[in-house]
């Protein structure tokens, strides 16, 4: 069994627990926290839309001004190891919420491959696929729910190379 000093961070501590760097690393850059959803109000459902936050970069795939989020955008939610419990609308790959439910994290996000360009490769993000949210009503909005894909599985990892022993 692995040592407690051996295991990531994410695994070891609570989200109260970590320090501001660490909170931030979660985040898988899936940009998904940055659209428009709506809940049925009979079931409690939230529906995502492909429309994003006036303040979100589709190209980046983030806030185009984070430090500044909130005081522009009203209704904009700053995660906080007190909140993400009851945050319904987080997607259910986000790593707050995994974390949260003690559970790892998938093979695409930064912390666990390595690379920040995985959760776009895997099919998570949402680069390039969002319209700016603009002066839409709800009809409107509802238009625009999308269905998001399923993240793609884990690549294969190549067979090791086969030598032949020299004689």
């Amino acid at each position: 069994m692995a040592d407690e000093g051996d295991l990531p961070f994410w695994k070891t501590k609570t989200l109260v627990e970590m320090s501001e760097a660490e909170w931030e690393s979660l985040c898988d850059g899936c940009g998904k926290c940055c659209l428009v959803g709506l809940e049925d109000e009979d079931t409690g459902e939230i529906y995502l839309t492909d429309v994003a936050c006036k303040l979100f970069d589709s190209g980046a795939c983030r806030c185009a001004d984070y430090p500044n989020r909130q005081k522009l955008v009203h209704d904009c939610v700053k995660l906080t190891p007190e909140n993400v419990p009851d945050l319904n609308w987080l997607p259910k790959t986000c790593a707050y919420r995994l974390v949260h439910l003690k559970r790892d994290l998938f093979w695409w996000h930064p912390l666990v491959s390595g690379d920040p360009d995985t959760v776009h490769q895997a099919n998570v993000s949402v680069r390039g696929k969002t319209r700016p949210e603009g002066r839409l009503k709800i009809p409107g909005l509802m238009k625009r729910i999308t269905k998001w894909p399923d993240p793609k599985p884990a690549p294969d990892k190549p067979a090791p190379r086969r030598t032949r022993a020299k004689r």
